[in-house]
């Protein structure tokens, strides 16, 4: 037993008999605060920080934390970076979150980190009350960091928001992964960022602040990176609160290569070109923005079309809406096996019979809740003003044909429901609509294998009484499907079957 705790030079310590270099890689996966605490240890320990090659910087917002302030975690940063410096050794690893700090102190680091040929930036800095700026001051990136011929990966997310604007070419050659959030640029300097990242892979533009230009010219926008794969684009957080912006007039998406996409934003005016070739999933989440008075269908389809080959498609509930100007000229999913809902009490759901019409190979649908408008003008569709089922029972006899040609000439095999409990008093919405609603699909669709409702509820007693509501149901159009109800505390399931 004695000699199992002997270390490599016949002392007790195994690990610091372990080479400095192998040390220093198991220091770098530990925050650095702790990191740093291992040179108390011992004599073997204490230079080892210097040669640390990955710094990762969080700031807890504990109690203790928040009563020392700001300035000694600044402090501890510039220590660290002081400290390495003098060995000037090589950097891998360069992560910031903290909150309630100087910004501007903050993007002194970068130069620093970029000297010692850092490859990996990532700087989290939430909204800072305590330091607030105008509007109208924007501290701008280094411009060092557009011109690095190490930089892999770069994430910049400062919700005070900070600034592009590099006077000469931008160079990053090694760059592959991006992600700007919070950031104000021109559309001149958004163009010559994205030529100057030849081997960029990972695109993510969040919230972008598109900077007012001198001439009253519209906002064109033309993204196209050959190399790239994942791209995601959404310039809000919550449509709802936008109330002043400057659209997009003309917007161009040009990804070969690209296989995944995320499009939130208000339609464009314009898509002079939309082209995915190899793409395999997306999610669009769309609105009109508030100076479109009229829907354009054909440049609605023109985005559609150029993202039909899709097999994983995520629409919200905005962008389901947006689909409906071009129902009657759909464009066909052919190669569509799973395509996700999100539901919303403020959109119909008039372009989901069309849309499902146009999915001859999917597999699995999935709703984000079973939400939608109960108004007069929607009780064509699925319900009436009192929020009550109208599926068997419409005036509109050519929608209720084109609603059960839909269901029953649908491939579906399996449908799931996430957040089945989810109500809102304001509707007069409850549960008993919803599975008036999951009955519909039961008994009109031929090919359902399963059904899965995620109830969100601790109560056994709520999900049993949707259990005995479904066994009641007297027939289903399958053959044999599953019928699961997946909750907190409990978990049913049945099966239901026109061969049973």
């Amino acid at each position: 037993m004695g000699s199992k705790k002997m270390g490599f030079d016949g002392s007790g310590d195994r690990i610091s008999g372990l080479p400095d270099a192998m040390l220093c890689h198991i220091l770098s996966f530990l925050p650095t605060k702790e990191a740093a605490s291992t040179t108390v240890l011992a004599k073997r320990w204490k230079p080892l920080l210097r040669f640390v090659p990955s710094l990762d910087f969080d700031r807890p917002r504990t109690v203790e934390e928040m009563r020392k302030g700001s300035e000694s975690f600044m402090l501890f940063v510039d220590g660290v970076l002081a400290l390495q410096a003098e060995e000037n050794a090589p950097l891998n690893r360069f992560h910031v979150k903290c909150q309630d700090v100087d910004q501007n102190w903050v993007l002194e680091w970068i130069p620093k980190v970029l000297k010692r040929g850092v490859l990996d930036i990532d700087l989290h800095m939430p909204y800072s009350p305590r330091h607030f700026r105008p509007n109208s001051v924007f501290y701008p990136l280094p411009s060092e960091i557009f011109t690095s011929k190490k930089l892999v990966r770069l994430k910049i997310h400062f919700e005070d928001a900070v600034k592009i604007d590099v006077e000469g070419d931008v160079s990053l050659p090694k760059l592959k992964t991006l992600h700007l959030d919070y950031v104000k640029l021109d559309t001149r300097m958004f163009h010559k960022l994205l030529s100057g990242c030849h081997a960029l892979e990972e695109l993510l533009l969040f919230n972008l602040i598109w900077e007012e230009s001198s001439k009253p010219e519209p906002c064109l926008v033309t993204v196209s990176v050959p190399t790239l794969k994942i791209l995601k684009f959404s310039r809000f957080e919550n449509f709802s609160k936008v109330t002043d912006f400057k659209p997009i007039v003309l917007l161009s998406f040009d990804f070969p290569k690209l296989v995944y996409l995320e499009y939130l934003d208000t339609i464009a005016d314009m898509y002079q070109q939309v082209s995915f070739d190899s793409l395999v999933e997306a999610k669009l989440g769309l609105c009109k923005n508030p100076k479109q008075i009229k829907d354009d269908k054909n440049n609605v389809r023109k985005l559609f079309m150029g993202i039909c080959n899709v097999k994983t498609l995520h629409l919200t509930a905005d962008g389901l809406r947006v689909l409906g100007c071009c129902r009657e000229t759909m464009p066909v999913f052919e190669n569509l096996i799973q395509l996700t809902i999100s539901t919303g009490l403020h959109v119909g759901w008039k372009s989901l019979p069309p849309l499902l019409m146009n999915c001859p190979n999917l597999q699995t649908l999935i709703f984000e809740g079973l939400h939608h408008r109960y108004r007069k003008r929607y009780e064509r569709y699925f319900g009436d003003e009192n929020g009550r089922c109208m599926l068997k029972r419409m005036d509109n006899m050519r929608v209720k044909k084109d609603i059960d040609v839909c269901l029953s000439s649908s491939p579906v095999k399996v449908i799931k429901i996430l957040n089945f409990g989810e109500e809102d008093t304001e509707f007069e919405e409850n549960v008993a609509d919803k599975i008036m609603q999951v009955k519909q699909f039961l008994e009109t669709m031929p090919e359902l294998e399963q059904v899965m409702l995620y109830y969100n509820t601790p109560e056994v007693e709520d999900v049993m009484k949707v259990f005995k509501e479904l066994q009641k149901l007297p027939r289903v159009a399958s053959a044999k499907c599953e019928i699961q109800i997946i909750s907190d505390n409990l978990n049913l399931s049945m099966i239901k079957g026109t061969n049973l």
